[in-house]
């Protein structure tokens, strides 16, 4: 690599995202680490890619809001002078069977999980753009391909991402940059554990493997596509999840 490529990755601070944070600096990466408000945690994961010998930038914003994400992705240009990575990681979780759900429970995972992407997205597409080499990898989940009773806007949002993955891919294969998707399964993270105890016994009982997985399973699954052994796949979903949907 004759140049340091900056790697950001939003939802940073905790969970997959820290673990692909940390991924992709042990690959040579400087890292931006996007949160929007747990700025502790995310000092800790800058402090441990400083320790890895790479740089770390902190860039709290909110992505589910447009003008939040311009504005942090024009600051992001401005210091670190180019993304050649985006990980569209950032997420949240509004419970509630559908007959229940409050359309602010709906919208809001709407807005955070799948406009982000969007909004991120087209952020760096003209930098990749003009320097011709890009990868944007975007976490979806299990839940996208399966559905989970309770999770109707959260699945509707993952399943979104996958559409949007494969219809991106298309636009800018010809320009040397890659768009994928990433679907964990069941990962222990702070998000799954807040699960009921009922629902994380069913969940475990559909995996082959027999076990959850880690941050690190698809913290591996992101640094690879990032790379540049996976110059020649886009558009496709890579599933880490012990076999729960094949």
């Amino acid at each position: 690599m004759s140049e340091t490529r900056v790697a950001v990755v939003t939802g940073g601070s905790r969970g997959i995202g820290r673990a692909v944070a940390l991924g992709l600096a042990k690959a040579g990466m400087d890292v931006v680490i996007n949160f929007r408000s747990n700025k502790d945690r995310a000092k800790e994961v800058a402090g441990e890619i400083e320790k890895i010998g790479r740089k770390a930038y902190l860039f709290p914003f909110d992505v589910s809001k447009e003008e939040e994400v311009k504005e942090g992705f024009r600051a992001i240009l401005e210091q670190c002078g180019r993304v050649d990575v985006l990980v569209n990681n950032a997420g949240i979780t509004a419970d509630n069977l559908t007959v229940l759900m409050k359309p602010d429970e709906w919208h809001a995972v709407i807005r955070t999980n799948l406009n982000s992407v969007f909004f991120c997205s087209q952020a760096v597409i003209k930098p990749m753009l003009r320097k011709k080499w890009g990868r944007i990898i975007n976490i979806t989940s299990v839940i996208g391909f399966i559905g989970n009773a309770g999770q109707a806007n959260y699945a509707a949002a993952k399943a979104g991402i996958v559409g949007f993955t494969k219809s991106l891919a298309r636009e800018l294969a010809s320009r040397n940059i890659t768009v994928n998707a990433v679907a964990p399964g069941y990962i222990e993270t702070d998000m799954t554990a807040e699960l009921p105890d009922d629902m994380k016994k069913n969940l475990l009982s559909q995996i082959p493997m027999g076990r959850t997985g880690t941050p690190e399973d698809v913290a591996a699954a992101v640094r690879f596509l990032a790379s540049d052994e996976a110059a020649y796949i886009t558009g496709q979903v890579i599933h880490v999840n012990g076999g729960m949907f094949m």
